[in-house]
């Protein structure tokens, strides 16, 4: 767990948002959920790729990355591969 007090806000208001759902059906529930899910991994994929090519670009080698983002270097490697702007990256 991490003690940065920006994460635990973040779970407060995840907190939040899923105590304003009990008065719904569960399926709108789930629903709910499902979708915010799919949005915080988007936008997380989305700053872990970005973190991870800012590393790269002071430096930082594939495995020393992978050990800080608990990926392998291989994962690395190819999740580099799709970052716009990287070299062999998506133009």
């Amino acid at each position: 767990m991490s003690d940065d007090p920006r994460i635990g806000f973040l779970k407060a208001d995840v907190a939040r948002f899923w105590a304003g759902l009990d008065d719904l059906a569960p399926a709108i529930r789930l629903r709910l959920v499902v979708q915010l899910r799919e949005a915080l991994g988007e936008v997380t994929d989305a700053a872990l790729d970005g973190g991870m090519a800012a590393a790269k670009a002071e430096g930082w080698g594939l495995r020393r990355i992978g050990d800080h983002v608990g990926l392998s270097h291989e994962t690395v490697r190819y999740r580099l591969a799709r970052v716009p702007g990287e070299p062999n990256g998506l133009a």
